[in-house]
């Protein structure tokens, strides 16, 4: 949150490419930080995706607004799987480029045309 607030100000409680940047760093730092105490990439991976969808349904949103939440979820572990070991600082810069790059999405959308690339609502 702090991260995504210096980067973004309040833009990411919306349902923008700042949102998507969030969730993506959140699901990438659980996987990461994980990692740190259990050095099996599968086991993190899973328990990341378990506590992130745990939160999106626990705690109720649109159905697009979640679709949406856990797409960008998922492309955060993707990002951990295939930069592993890049710093820190290198995942958020190319999490903000991506962001730039982020496709706006309505209910009919087929979200596995977009898969790694995060997702946002045009918001009106």
């Amino acid at each position: 949150m702090k991260t995504s607030t210096e980067l973004y100000g309040r833009l990411h409680y919306k349902n923008g490419p700042a949102n998507a940047f969030r969730h993506a760093f959140w699901n990438y730092l659980i996987a990461k930080r994980c990692f740190k105490w259990r050095k099996n990439e599968a086991v993190v991976l899973n328990w990341a995706e378990k506590i992130t969808d745990w939160h999106e349904n626990a705690f109720p949103n649109k159905p697009l607004a979640k679709k949406m939440d856990l797409h960008n979820n998922a492309v955060g572990r993707t990002i951990f799987k295939t930069h592993f070991e890049q710093t820190e600082a290198n995942v958020i810069e190319m999490l903000r480029k991506m962001a730039l790059d982020s496709i706006p999405v309505h209910s009919s959308s087929d979200f596995a045309d977009f898969e790694n690339q995060f997702v946002h609502i045009t918001e009106a």
